[in-house]
């Protein structure tokens, strides 16, 4: 691949105090992937996407985003850039209204009110149950519809980077499945997405490509169908099947 990546890590560092989180992490993702990373709880996962997004520092190696080197960027000037982060736990506005929440999406556009609605109402066509749901508190909503939620609110923000971080997390079986309908949809439409994700069978199954990483470390990379029959890979994170 020629073209420029949209997000470049390189040898990247982060620490908590003494405790190493990420070992030297190099990854890319292009225009229009869909790329995930598995890994088993405590890997590093979401420490990446911290990191990334701006919510966490570097402590060593550099983040880049359309070749801008964007290490020491302030996360809330990431997002008009073009990175938006549906985050671990969903952490939606319990006490604001669905509507609110997808409104707090794009707090950082200069779009027109009917530019806002415009968009609002594209993502209740790809969301059915949000707009059922548009002007209930976003708490007192299911664990899936939350996450729902979370993700339309980040698509608010018109992003060119999608970061997902575990978007199965803590959701039934069904609803698991009907997420990662939604994440195929987003791939569908163009939508770059670097996937961080413990249920890597599903997530390998939407990726293009695929990382494994353990204790800070990348250990293993390639096509999703190169991950999917690797044995060690199989072993570890797909069961025996």
């Amino acid at each position: 691949m020629h073209e420029t990546p949209v997000l470049q890590v390189k040898d990247l560092q982060a620490r908590y105090g003494a405790v190493e989180a990420l070992k030297g992490i190099s990854l890319e993702v292009y225009p229009g992937e869909v790329v995930t990373m598995i890994g088993g709880n405590g890997a590093g996962k979401s420490t990446l996407m911290k990191v990334i997004s701006g919510l966490e520092p570097a402590h060593s190696g550099s983040v880049f985003f359309k070749g801008q080197d964007i290490t020491r960027m302030p996360g809330y000037l990431r997002v008009p850039l073009g990175i938006a982060q549906s985050p671990e736990g969903r952490q939606v506005f319990a006490d604001q209204s669905v509507r609110d929440n997808l409104m707090l999406g794009a707090y950082h556009r200069k779009a027109s009110r009917a530019e806002l609605e415009h968009d609002i109402e594209a993502q209740f066509l790809a969301f059915p149950r949000l707009k059922e749901r548009q002007h209930q508190m976003a708490g007192t909503m299911s664990g899936g519809e939350q996450q729902m939620l979370a993700i339309a609110r980040s698509l608010m923000a018109k992003p060119q980077l999608l970061l997902l971080d575990e978007p199965s997390l803590g959701l039934a079986p069904l609803i698991v499945k009907e997420i990662f309908f939604i994440v195929r949809s987003l791939k569908q439409r163009d939508i770059t997405i670097l996937l961080v994700e413990q249920m890597a069978n599903q997530a390998l199954s939407v990726a293009d490509r695929g990382y494994v990483l353990e204790t800070g470390k990348i250990t293993l990379e390639g096509s999703s169908a190169a991950l999917r029959s690797d044995d060690k890979v199989r072993a570890a994170y797909l069961g025996s099947h």
